[in-house]
């Protein structure tokens, strides 16, 4: 089964990335309060960007280096979703590297 790295945009409109098997799922449970601690009380979450990956390493990697942008570069990759796979491939290849 597929891992999704997910983009989801706050109320207060800060962005939050993180892994699931199940994206729906995984923002109702945001919704509810139950997800992150950082999306408690920020909600409703709004799923902006959505990229399947293989394995939950995968994932992990492509999360990781999502997270270590700055704003203004996490919203390019909202507003232009293809260059997600630019840093998909930078993560992974960071992924094989360490193998």
């Amino acid at each position: 089964m597929s891992w999704y790295v997910y983009v989801a945009r706050c109320a207060d409109d800060t962005l939050y990335c993180g892994i699931a098997r199940d994206v729906a799922e995984r923002i109702a449970a945001h919704d509810a309060g139950t997800g992150a601690r950082y999306t408690r009380g920020r909600g409703p979450l709004r799923v902006v960007l959505v990229r399947r990956c293989r394995d939950k390493g995968r994932a992990l990697r492509l999360e990781y280096s999502f997270k270590q942008l700055t704003r203004a570069q996490k919203e390019a990759f909202v507003a232009e979703p293809a260059r997600l796979d630019g840093l998909a491939r930078t993560a992974y290849r960071t992924l094989s590297a360490a193998s």
